[in-house]
């Protein structure tokens, strides 16, 4: 065992460290300059797309602005001339006045309906199918659109879809006449009674027949019920007629208002017997044109009402001054709509189910829960929406352009449309640079107001 240290004895001392050697001083070692390095790859990376943006963007700006400061030629200055015509140029005006219209509405109509498309197709089991349909339009140009809804406005209800449509709903309450161009021949017992009815010339008598001839209606154009017309044949007490179409096919064919075999009667044609401006009877005539009075019909004459020549309802002149603007409009929202509703889709995945359902516990219906819960939570995404689409319809140029036609292309201008117009076809380019410096000017605050919306989005 080893011996232990007697108690109280102090212990031995230790042994003396030998001393370490000092190290030799070295020299610091040289530091890349990783930052410079770093600095040139990046602006490497960014020079092709720095050129791009200055020659496309930086440099038509630039040089628009310039322009917008002389006149026509481009030689003498014009000062601020340009940008006075923007508000005295009654084209430049009405391009204002449609282009405030456009921004006030089209974005509010297509940002609303993808709400209530996002909202709905959350509820049933082929949403996806209907948001497919509905955002398949943004895979058209712009001028595809404008051709496809060039021919839905078209006026003749047999090429546009609208008229189609509406003279539809029209004809259902309102039937228009058989016999829009029907009219008195030559030598005819009928003459004009004044808003587009005719009348005999002379008083008609019991016991007599009368005819009532009249052209103008194509075979094919008659009613499904006119069958061959047949003289009348007279009756005691009554006064009976025939009013059938006078014409039959081929040079000298047929006896002037007489009832020939092939001529076809005036089936459903409304008759009245006037006598001293009062209605005393009145009739209709049946498939084969011949028609019976009563004896209160003596001495009256027979009157044709405008009624029976009413030409057809053609339905809205959709492209005309008046509706030219809304109907594009309705193109634009066509088109514009589905993107808002897959932007509001998204938005809406991210609404919390508890804070709908706790709405709806406390007793909340349905409207109560959109307009109380979901659209306030949705308020940064609509406003997100609402302002694109704003920045999108300050620019809008080839519907108007294509859908338009010439004679209302005046009432449906806008800037962009002014801008072309003014540029390459009156050859003003001095107006049309002022008008693109208007135009940025406009734009500038409501993509600032975007972009702070979206930086404090992404703060969130």
């Amino acid at each position: 065992m080893a011996a232990t240290p007697a108690a109280g004895a102090s212990p031995a001392p230790a042994a003396p460290k030998s001393p370490k050697s000092p190290k030799p001083p070295t020299s610091p070692r040289p530091r890349r300059s990783v930052t410079g390095t770093r600095r040139t790859v990046v602006v490497l990376f960014l020079l092709p797309a720095l050129v791009l943006l200055g020659a496309l963007v930086v440099y038509p700006i630039g040089y628009s602005l310039i322009r917008s400061f002389y006149d026509q030629s481009g030689d003498g200055f014009a000062g601020f001339d340009n940008y006075q015509a923007l508000f005295t140029d009654d084209g430049i005006r009405t391009a204002l006045k449609n282009n405030i219209i456009w921004v006030v509405f089209a974005p509010t109509v297509a940002t609303a309906l993808g709400l209530i498309f996002a909202v709905l197709t959350e509820r049933v089991r082929w949403g996806t199918a209907f948001k497919l349909v509905v955002f398949m339009p943004m895979a058209i140009s712009m001028l595809a659109a404008g051709i496809i809804f060039r021919l839905v406005y078209d006026q003749d209800p047999d090429k546009g879809v609208a008229n189609a449509v509406w003279v539809g709903v029209h004809d259902t309450f309102a039937e228009s006449s058989a016999f829009p161009k029907a009219h008195p021949g030559r030598e005819s017992p009928l003459e004009p009674a004044g808003g587009g009815a005719f009348i005999t010339k002379e008083p008609v008598t019991t016991s007599g027949t009368v005819v009532l001839p009249l052209v103008g209606v194509a075979p094919d154009m008659m009613p499904d019920g006119a069958r061959k017309a047949v003289p009348a044949e007279p009756e005691d007490g009554k006064i009976t007629g025939t009013t059938w179409q006078d014409f039959t096919r081929g040079k000298g064919v047929g006896k002037l208002n007489g009832v020939d075999a092939a001529e076809l009667g005036y089936a459903g044609m409304r008759i009245e017997a006037v006598k001293d401006g009062k209605v005393v009877a009145e009739t209709t005539a049946a498939g084969d044109g011949t028609f019976t009075l009563p004896a209160a019909a003596d001495g009256a004459q027979l009157r044709l009402p405008a009624d029976n020549f009413k030409e057809p309802y053609n339905g809205l002149n959709w492209l005309g001054p008046s509706l030219v603007t809304p109907a594009i409009i309705g193109s634009y929202v066509w088109m514009w709509a589905g993107f808002a509703m897959v932007l509001i889709a998204a938005g809406l995945a991210g609404v919390p189910r508890e804070l709908l359902e706790a709405a709806r516990v406390d007793g909340a219906n349905e409207w109560q829960v959109l307009r109380r819960v979901t659209v306030p939570l949705l308020a940064p995404v609509l406003a997100v929406v609402a302002v694109t689409l704003m920045i999108n319809v300050l620019k809008v140029f080839d519907l108007v352009f294509i859908i338009a036609p010439g004679s209302s292309q005046d009432d449906a201008n806008v800037l962009a449309l002014e801008l072309y117009r003014k540029g390459f076809a009156t050859d003003q380019p001095g107006i049309a640079s002022a008008i693109a410096v208007f135009l940025l000017l406009l734009v500038i605050p409501v993509m600032w107001f975007n972009v702070r919306r979206l930086r404090r989005e992404v703060r969130r």
